[in-house]
């Protein structure tokens, strides 16, 4: 690797402009700039990013902590964080928790002694212990997607209880009146709301809720398909399900393939989330989009502005959802 003095010598300039013009600590004018980053070019030298952290006591990384990155809605999140941490200059160590409680408290502490700048966190339930422990230590923390009781921490989250009221609206819009609800862990925050947006639009139709419609998931495919088996076996079966993630969703559809069901003829489906693949199941999932380029450009954007001023007062964004209406649902034949 060659060397600031060999870079100097062939832009013509001192060792201490080179600096200078790498540090940005003080004024060089451009030609002179120019000449140094051509010599930079000519000779292949590259600032050492370690000794650079050092003296200015930041790494430019960010550590992002997911609960499940083979679920393609925190897979699209955390892409949505990458590209935006890219625009500023910063890199993202990712760690999945597997919904772990042991592993996310030990990335916890990997992320630290890596002296990452900041910490996007999304937990894998309602223990807030690896979060205190950040925040105690006083690095920057947003937290994304749940929000964790009273903790004054910045959060970027969904309308989650609008989302839910939206999607059973939507199919009491329809002419729908058995709908089933397909809701997942009773310990996540989001899941919660949906539920209770699902409760408000039927109270709000004047049709009482039938507790034994309510299903609880696992946020994945087989929960889903569970779920949907046991619905469909009642006498007199629903006409619709609102499933509160598209992962879900997907088992849903799996299990009326299997009985012969059609969507949404027989039984149709609203979602949740807007995964990829949500557009490509057969048919097409009618779901409640969460905007996750939206939350994660605010998440970044959240970040830097607490790593410059740490004072700021705590902020708690919530992001509209809006229902994408596909092929999964019909009015009731």
């Amino acid at each position: 690797m060659p060397t600031i003095k060999e870079v100097a010598a062939h832009a013509g300039v001192s060792s201490a402009t080179v600096s200078h013009v790498l540090n940005n600590t003080r004024y060089v004018s451009e030609p002179v700039r120019e000449l140094v980053h051509n010599a930079m070019l000519e000779l292949g030298y590259r600032p050492n990013a370690l000794a650079r952290s050092l003296r200015s006591g930041k790494t430019h990384t960010l550590g992002l902590i997911l609960p499940d990155s083979a679920n393609p809605f925190f897979a699209e999140i955390g892409r949505a964080i990458e590209t935006a941490a890219f625009g500023y200059g910063f890199s993202v160590i990712l760690c999945n928790t597997e919904n772990d409680i042991e592993k996310e408290r030990m990335y916890t502490e990997v992320l630290e002694n890596k002296q990452v700048d900041g910490i996007i966190f999304v937990a894998s339930g309602d223990h807030r212990e690896s979060l205190l422990q950040i925040m105690n230590n006083g690095l920057p923390i947003v937290v994304v997607d749940r929000e964790l009781g009273q903790l004054e921490v910045d959060t970027v989250t969904t309308d989650n209880y609008s989302g839910g009221m939206v999607a059973t609206q939507h199919l009491l819009a329809l002419g729908h009146r058995e709908i089933a609800c397909i809701t997942g862990p009773s310990n996540i925050n989001p899941s919660a709301e949906r539920v209770t947006g699902y409760r408000s639009a039927l109270l709000q139709a004047d049709i009482s809720i039938d507790e034994t419609l309510i299903m609880r998931g696992n946020f994945n495919p087989e929960s889903g398909y569970e779920c949907a088996m046991g619905l469909f076996q009642r006498n007199p079966r629903p006409t619709a399900i609102f499933s509160c993630n598209d992962m879900m969703s997907i088992g849903v559809i799996r299990a009326a393939s299997q009985l012969g069901l059609r969507i949404p003829q027989d039984v149709s489906i609203v979602s949740f989330d807007n995964i990829d693949l949500a557009s490509y199941t057969t048919p097409p999932l009618t779901t409640v989009e969460q905007p996750k380029r939206e939350i994660g450009a605010m998440a970044i954007g959240m970040i830097l502005e607490r790593m410059k001023n740490p004072e700021l007062q705590v902020r708690r964004n919530v992001i509209p959802t809006r229902l994408i209406i596909r092929g999964s649902t019909w009015r009731p034949v």
